[in-house]
Formats: C-alpha cells, sequence, structure tokens
C-alpha cells in the first residue's frame, strides 16, 4: 500500500444527505474532505471522535455545545469528544477539511458514491 493518494482517487461517501466525504484513515486519525451542499442542516450530534477542521471554501454556521459562530474561508474550529454540535451551510455550500481522532470506523459501513461525484471527479 502507498503511503501517497489523491483526492480524485478516493471513493466518496454519503455520510448525510447533502454531504459527502473523502476521507482517508491513519492508524490514529481520520483526514476528510467534506463537501456540503448550500443550505445543509447538519443535525445536532455527538461522537468520540475529537474533531477539528478548516473551511476552505463557502460558510457554514456551527454550533458547538452553546457557542454559535459563522465561519468562513480560514476560519476553524476544535469540537471536543462528546459535544453536541450542528452546522448549517451558507448559500454557496462549503467545502471543509477535517482531521477526526479516534480514526472514523463507524463510516466505514456508509454508502459509497460512484466515482466523480462532487466537486473532484
Amino acid at each position: 500500500m502507498s503511503a501517497f493518494s489523491h483526492v480524485d482517487s478516493i471513493v466518496p461517501k454519503q455520510i448525510w444527505n447533502g454531504v459527502v466525504s473523502r476521507g482517508v484513515n491513519g492508524e490514529q486519525v481520520t483526514f476528510t474532505l467534506l463537501e456540503l451542499e448550500p443550505g445543509k442542516e447538519v443535525p445536532e450530534h455527538n461522537h468520540l471522535n475529537e474533531q477539528v477542521g478548516i473551511l476552505i471554501e463557502g460558510s457554514a454556521t456551527f454550533t458547538i455545545g452553546d457557542e454559535a459562530a459563522e465561519v468562513t474561508p480560514g476560519g476553524t474550529w476544535v469540537i471536543p469528544a462528546h459535544v453536541p454540535h450542528s452546522v448549517v451551510t451558507g448559500p454557496d455550500g462549503a467545502v471543509i477539511v477535517e482531521v477526526f481522532a479516534p480514526p472514523r470506523h463507524d463510516w466505514a459501513a456508509l454508502e459509497t458514491l460512484p466515482p466523480g461525484r462532487g466537486r473532484w471527479p
């Protein structure tokens, strides 16, 4: 197995309707590129993974615990394990890069999408 890959060779996964992930798993982390459709509401949820991210394109309003903020390109966030959080994307959707620790093994069973789906064919 090579240590290198390219985003267009990563099989997309449907995390939620309107949320597509291209993830790379290491032993201790999952690194993922997420594409969220415009006006997408990701419902409040929590998980055992710490989550750190940066918004690359678009905009999104995150609610983490009882704190909310609109995030624009270059904005970052940290979501501790087990803290409830949700997100609503702006009118142009959002492209996000996130890291989860420990890895998101629960995503292995999610629906895969055909190659080429999303912004990166």
